[in-house]
């Protein structure tokens, strides 16, 4: 039955999921409540008449206890203030009914026929309280006391309670349809208002993916709505991080234009960037149009919450991208970055255990061979975000277990940082392109069981802000060893951070052994 309402329930759409399982939880919410009242409400009432019953058994004995030795006096019935329908029994010293009456409302006490005492037959004078039907009378709750050897029985109709929580559960049924009805209704426009933006997003991403980048001129791309960039939701990042990418897709093609002289060799390069970017673009955007798919796979449902919660994920993943590709776009355009003294060794060291609490599977290792101090004048983020790069490089394109370490040696000339892993290696086709822009190793180096693909960027950036920094960035590679150098001028040179050029891709010379190499 579960498989039949989820293949129902795919083809629908996310909104009508979302009404359907929030109504499905609403119509729980209120039955439970709705039992809840009138449970409540029964055991009230119910109580409140035990306590009359049992008031009803104190009076009764007392007037027994003026005729102990006949067991056939219910005279005390006739007294005045008795409710109409009130039932009194004595039993003889057997136990046995020997005289039961009911109060009737303006006429004397009248007599209980034998099917309607044998209907109080079993009930033992010890106060408890007990629910018999007696024929013609309807739904009496009865006790029996027994005090001084005067057994009384007493008991008063329950019709009251009964028309009581019958009406109860007609209006709480009534109210319950009601509220259903209406909160479906303001579920419904919630759920269409709330979606809208993010099928605008949608669509202005379909719209720029069919735009054909790579021939023509490709001017004024649709952006999303101003309304449906709002930081403070999930689909105005999702939004605004498209604008984004479309603000840089825009500006890497006028950059194109401007360079005729290197149109033949740039075409293919910015044709797979803009394909690579449109794919990372979608893959966010589709996950966060389809989540609904998951809502009714496995055992069990996705609540809304947690679909919220995947579109914040996405939209992080999202804003990381562009802000990746607007850093690269500004080490580009050759924008001078903060500058300060910053102590290499300590930047090194810090990466290295912030690695080591990402991939706790691996060895790290950090060894620093230092002459001097490694002081080199730059910005201590970019810096760091290289050293994170090339250990997150390792860590992601490594089986667990490797030994990564990470070294600082310096010079009064230079500070060289290098990385080494004993990993599978780098295929020898993918060297020369392993710095550029969505370059990708996942088809030939080993990846940690569950590890993420990253965007490609990672080591794009670290060439440029090394270039920026006037180092350069050296990768070998080898089945067994995978060592990437990084050489950047000491403190107390004439660079300029922010100089822009292209960073070098060749293999450096073989680094010096690590001896007393520090295990993190």
């Amino acid at each position: 039955m579960r498989t039949g309402i989820r293949n129902r329930l795919r083809g629908r759409s996310l909104r009508t999921r979302l009404l359907l399982f929030i109504s499905a939880t609403l119509v729980v919410v209120c039955t439970a409540m709705a039992l809840a009242t009138v449970y409540a409400q029964h055991a009230y009432l119910l109580g409140n008449l035990d306590q009359r019953v049992s008031d009803a058994a104190q009076r009764s004995q007392g007037g027994a206890a003026l005729q102990p030795d006949d067991d056939t006096d219910l005279g005390f019935l006739n007294e005045r203030g008795q409710p109409a329908g009130t039932l009194a029994a004595r039993f003889d010293g057997n136990g046995t009914i020997t005289v039961a009456e009911v109060v009737a409302r303006d006429a004397a006490p009248q007599r209980l026929t034998a099917a309607q005492r044998a209907a109080l037959d079993g009930i033992a004078p010890d106060g408890s309280m007990h629910t018999r039907t007696v024929p013609g009378l309807g739904t009496y709750r009865v006790t029996a006391l027994d005090g001084n050897g005067v057994r009384v029985l007493t008991g008063l109709p329950m019709d009251d309670v009964q028309d009581m929580i019958g009406g109860l559960v007609v209006v709480e049924a009534a109210a319950a349809a009601a509220g259903l009805a209406v909160a479906g209704c303001l579920c419904a426009v919630v759920i269409r208002r709330q979606l809208r933006p993010l099928g605008r997003v949608a669509a202005t991403a379909v719209e720029v993916s069919r735009t054909p980048l790579d021939r023509g001129e490709v001017t004024g791309l649709t952006r999303v709505p101003e309304r449906d960039t709002d930081p403070g939701t999930e689909a105005g990042q999702v939004g605004a991080a498209l604008n984004r990418m479309i603000d840089h897709v825009e500006s890497s093609l006028a950059e194109r234009r401007r360079s005729e002289e290197q149109v033949r060799s740039s075409e293919e390069r910015m044709r797979r960037f803009l394909a690579d970017a449109s794919h990372e673009l979608r893959t966010p955007l589709a996950s966060i149009a389809g989540y609904a798919e998951l809502m009714n796979r496995g055992t069990g449902r996705i609540e809304p919450e947690l679909a919220w919660r995947r579109v914040t994920a996405e939209s992080a993943r999202m804003t990381g991208l562009v802000e990746d590709l607007l850093l690269l776009a500004r080490l580009d355009e050759g924008r001078p970055l903060h500058s300060a003294e910053t102590d290499l060794a300590a930047l090194v060291a810090e990466a290295v255990w912030d690695a080591r609490a990402a991939g706790g599977g691996h060895d790290w290792q950090l060894a620093l061979h230092l002459d001097v101090p490694a002081l080199v004048v730059g910005d201590e983020a970019r810096l760091h975000q290289v050293v994170a790069n090339l250990l997150a490089n390792a860590r992601v394109h490594t089986p667990v277990g490797t030994t990564v370490v990470a070294s600082v040696e310096a010079t009064d000339a230079r500070c060289v940082i290098r990385v080494r892993d004993d990993g599978p290696g780098i295929p020898p086709a993918l060297l020369p392109t392993v710095f550029e822009r969505f370059t990708r190793a996942d088809t030939s180096r080993a990846r940690t069981h569950g590890a993420a693909g990253g965007s490609g960027l990672g080591l794009a950036i670290a060439a440029a802000i090394t270039t920026a920094h006037g180092g350069s960035i050296h990768v070998e590679s080898v089945p067994g060893r995978t060592e990437f150098t990084v050489e950047l001028p000491a403190a107390g040179g004439n660079f300029t951070v922010g100089a822009p050029s292209r960073p070098g891709m060749s293999t450096a010379s073989a680094p010096r052994p690590l001896d007393g190499a520090a295990r993190c």
